[in-house]
């Protein structure tokens, strides 16, 4: 398990609105498609992501502040 990868990953989860709604719609396929693309990280490490109450990664991008968040752009502006 590496953990810095897990840890850069619950980031993107928290702070990437585009990558959030992604993983929430479709977790497992997420995940999986950071692994194709050479990010480390294991079944194990997938399915605990996964297994995390879904009400954590919608709460907790909420608490952080806007100015590090990602928000996903529609026709050139911010959704």
């Amino acid at each position: 398990m590496a953990q810095r990868t897990v840890q850069l990953i619950i980031g993107q989860i928290l702070t990437d609105e585009e990558f959030r709604s992604d993983f929430l719609e479709r977790p497992i396929e997420a995940l999986r498609s950071l692994r194709e693309r050479g990010v480390e990280l294991t079944n194990v490490e997938i399915d605990a992501l996964v297994q995390t109450d879904r009400r954590f990664w919608s709460i907790g991008a909420e608490w952080i502040d806007a100015r590090l968040q990602r928000c996903r752009l529609v026709g050139g502006e911010r959704k």
